[in-house]
């Protein structure tokens, strides 16, 4: 396994007879990574796996500064998991000064998770393409925990002709159902019970959405069956609720009363300060 900066990539790339896959991280690798990086095997001769804790993506009050960077251990990951060639740049090598050219993740950039960290949707796509255009990979492996961002970076390579395939892993979860992130060891133990409360909502909306009939609303029926999990009355300890909503996973605009066809319920909260999303798909087809 090679270890090394942009010259060191191009190098490197230039030596690559077969196909690359590309898995873009920001570091503290768990489980969840490593199940990327062997998707990301499957589906290229050559792994490429970016460690890099990208600061466009961060708000002035969130933790860039405080973010986990266990660099040797990521490394270990990465061996483990047969990676060819980490990425890791320094901040300098990719942002030699403030950056005057930036890409705008547009109308669905600003929703959501884009509205609750303005500019972070516009940093992530801004350094999404820089990896791109540095690593010259035929694929890249994403997370669907983070859906929007899955959602945006599909755009992305639409809008700007990237001439990449886009794979998605579905959601690695804990065995106590909480979805991996490298913020969940920011929580307490008491934080992480009252986490919890968040996939429980998750597993209500999608019986609600099983048992759904063509008569009611979906968007009616499994907010509302999550709400109640997810309700201040409840025992949830210190979980603060985000944005709880059912979108259409071809636009992210709200689901109408009568939507038919693939959704998404989104949800977010912020536990014992900490940040937290997590999302499930749903399905909702009148019987013929």
């Amino acid at each position: 396994m090679e270890v090394g900066g942009i010259q060191a990539l191009r190098a490197w790339r230039k030596r690559q007879s077969g196909t690359v896959s590309l898995v873009p991280t920001m570091g503290a690798l768990h489980s969840g990574h490593q199940a990327l990086m062997d998707r990301a095997r499957a589906s290229g001769d050559s792994v490429v796996t970016s460690i890099f804790v990208n600061p466009l993506q961060f708000g002035t009050d969130e933790d860039f500064f405080q973010y986990p960077r266990p660099f040797e251990t990521d490394l270990e990951v990465c061996e483990a998991a047969g990676v060819d060639f980490v990425f890791a740049p320094a901040l300098g090598e990719m942002y030699p000064s403030a950056p005057e050219v930036t890409v705008s993740s547009g109308r669905m950039g600003a929703v959501y998770e884009g509205e609750a960290r303005p500019g972070h949707f516009d940093g992530v796509l801004t350094v999404v393409a820089k990896l791109f255009t540095l690593t010259a990979p035929d694929s890249a492996v994403f997370g669907l925990k983070d859906i929007q961002q899955f959602c945006l970076v599909k755009r992305l390579i639409s809008d700007l002709n990237f001439d990449i395939e886009l794979i998605g892993l579905p959601v690695v979860r804990d065995a106590d159902g909480l979805a991996m992130s490298s913020r969940n060891e920011y929580l307490a133990p008491a934080d992480r019970a009252a986490a919890l409360a968040i996939p429980r909502a998750l597993d209500a909306a999608a019986q609600a959405a099983a048992d759904w009939s063509p008569s009611d609303e979906p968007p009616t029926v499994v907010e509302r069956a999550a709400k109640l999990v997810l309700d201040p009355a409840s025992d949830r300890g210190d979980l603060t609720l985000g944005y709880l909503s059912l979108v259409d996973a071809r636009t992210f605009q709200p689901c109408a009363p009568d939507f038919r066809g693939q959704a998404l319920l989104l949800v977010s909260a912020t536990v014992g300060g900490t940040h937290l999303i997590d999302n499930v798909p749903l399905e909702f087809v009148s019987s013929p």
